[in-house]
């Protein structure tokens, strides 16, 4: 029986690769290409990362960063706009200063940075774009994280403000009110 369901299945086999062996090939071409893509990426990343630790445990070279703008208010906006922000730093050290990473705290912003050396006494930009529609409403506060080459590394910006029109997360359920169930008592 077993032989029957193999020899019928390679039947079906013999009979699928030779009216569509042009396609097969090009789909094990292609998944080829895609395999090799990802590989060369990862590769990319961990070059990133490794020049990434090399910069900031590099202390010979650390500098001194003044935050112009660390914290933002943008004020109040309506839930749909995309807004940026822009946060300035001043190189006040002896050597070039490196913004080696912005990492924003959530998938609502994105930033940008200036990738070269920022020479002593020049100033550096970190222009986020906040999309309100990734948010919520009510009052907001984003955060960014900003890796130098200074003594501590990582420097959290932020920004606050008010998003008006969407629905808010600034309810919170309050145990002792009338409708809430009580808690289990224990027997």
């Amino acid at each position: 029986m077993a032989y029957v369901f193999l020899h019928k299945g390679s039947k079906f086999i013999n009979k699928f690769s030779n009216t569509n062996k042009y396609q097969m090939k090009q789909l094990v071409w292609l998944f080829a290409i895609i395999v090799t893509g990802c590989m060369a990426c990862k590769d990319g990343l961990k070059a990133d990362l490794k020049a990434e630790q090399k910069i900031i445990s590099d202390t010979a070279n650390f500098t001194s960063v003044k935050w112009i703008d660390s914290s933002v208010n943008f004020g109040t906006v309506t839930m749909g706009e995309k807004i940026q922000i822009k946060f300035r730093c001043q190189n006040v050290g002896s050597k070039p200063l490196i913004i080696v990473s912005v990492r924003p705290g959530c998938g609502c912003t994105v930033a940008s940075y200036t990738k070269q050396p920022i020479a002593v006494g020049d100033e550096g930009l970190i222009t986020a774009e906040f999309d309100t529609n990734k948010s919520h409403g009510g009052e907001v506060t984003k955060y960014i994280i900003v890796t130098t080459n200074t003594k501590i590394p990582d420097t959290n910006i932020l920004f606050t403000g008010k998003v008006t029109g969407g629905t808010s997360n600034d309810k919170i359920a309050i145990p002792h009110e009338p409708n809430m169930p009580k808690p289990l008592e224990k027997s």
